[in-house]
């Protein structure tokens, strides 16, 4: 899947994937992009072969990440490439960001939101993974300030994608949920980000959180485009941690600046 604000642009390749299209079987049938989920490594490497495939990207090239539920960005660069993208990863972080071309940031997703961010001003790029408990630490507005702290990106010239992840309809959660959104003092009516539901449970519209978020940061509503669909409720297409009690494989959100191919790349994502 592939998002409008981001597809403008040649020198860019983006993608959130499917659970479909890969060689895994049972529980992680097909597409599980996880390693540490108990899936064969052997069909998770060729997983990792037809995604990059199909983006014209090298497995050597990604870059990804250990995920704590943080508010850690971290600025990587080639030399954060593994040898095997089965090794483990030395540092934990929850966004990464990079003006390096043919570098694939990646972040894995199974419910959680994946924001894409594009700074054309300095051709730079980040991804962020946020859970509850990163988006209430405003990693989507982090990243967007490490953008501009590391490369000199003027907000008003980032482009965002919000991928798949779960929406506020099958997002029911606790009064700590709430009150943490609440606390973020944002520029909307709370009703728009999350409602009570009288019976101390409530639902959150973690997109919306980080649309609002994004838009706090400087980034033009404009240049932002939202995911519609929830993971939750399209677990038959998405991996969803809700869904399956956690049995599961994972999908993830990529983007890279290319410097070659790039066209090549999005035609074929848009076949996957």
């Amino acid at each position: 899947m592939t998002a409008d604000s981001l597809s403008a642009f040649p020198e860019l390749v983006h993608a959130f994937t499917t659970r479909h299209g890969g060689v895994s079987e049972g529980i992680y049938h097909s597409l599980n992009l996880g390693f540490s989920r108990g899936d064969r490594p052997e069909r998770v490497e060729e997983n990792y072969r037809i995604i990059c495939a199909a983006l014209g990207i090298s497995p050597g090239d990604i870059v990804a990440t250990r995920q704590i539920h943080s508010d850690i960005v971290r600025k990587v660069s080639a030399a954060d490439k593994k040898q095997r993208l089965s090794d483990p990863t030395p540092y934990e972080a929850d966004a990464l960001i990079t003006n390096e071309k043919d570098l694939a940031l990646t972040i894995f997703i199974a419910d959680c939101i994946p924001v894409l961010l594009y700074a054309a001003d300095c051709k730079a790029v980040g991804a962020a993974h946020a859970g509850w408990r990163g988006t209430v630490a405003d990693i989507a507005g982090k990243t967007v300030s490490a953008l501009g702290r590391e490369y000199g990106a003027g907000p008003e010239n980032i482009h965002a994608a919000i991928g798949e992840g779960i929406g506020r309809c099958c997002f029911e959660t606790g009064e700590e949920v709430y009150e943490a959104v609440k606390a973020l003092k944002l520029d909307c009516d709370l009703g728009c980000l999350a409602s009570d539901d009288k019976n101390g449970k409530f639902h959150i519209d973690l997109k919306e959180v980080n649309r609002q978020l994004l838009i706090r940061a400087g980034v033009p509503e404009a240049n932002i485009s939202v995911s519609g669909e929830c993971t939750r409720c399209l677990c038959d297409k998405y991996w969803s941690h809700r869904a399956t009690n956690g049995r599961r494989g994972v999908q993830a959100a990529f983007i890279a600046l290319k410097a070659k191919s790039a066209e090549q790349g999005r035609r074929n994502a848009a076949r996957v």
